[in-house]
């Protein structure tokens, strides 16, 4: 069985702006399409483009039970785990590529 790495992501639209909570097993072609408006949906409507923090695991199940259980805490935990790996709020995408 091949390997797969799955990422709970968070994106903003501007420091301290609107956040986005996802999970996919492909981040890079997810953010280019969070990006560039490839879907409809929030992160569009709200203009959330900003890749600021992000996590992995092997186990799809625990990737989604994860994304759910950071979708459910107050803006002040979120705020503070992106700040515990990304201080400025920098836009992570370009790590990626």
């Amino acid at each position: 069985m091949q390997n797969k790495q799955f990422y709970i992501y968070i994106l903003t639209s501007h420091h301290y702006g609107t956040l986005y909570i996802g999970v996919t097993n492909d981040l890079t072609r997810r953010i280019y399409e969070h990006k560039h408006d490839l879907e409809d949906g929030f992160s569009r409507k709200y203009g959330v483009h900003t890749l600021v923090y992000f996590e992995t695991t092997p186990d799809i199940y625990s990737a989604l039970t994860r994304e759910k259980q950071m979708k459910k805490w107050n803006r002040k935990w979120k705020i503070e785990l992106i700040e515990s790996k990304n201080p400025e709020w920098k836009d992570l995408y370009q790590d990626l590529l």
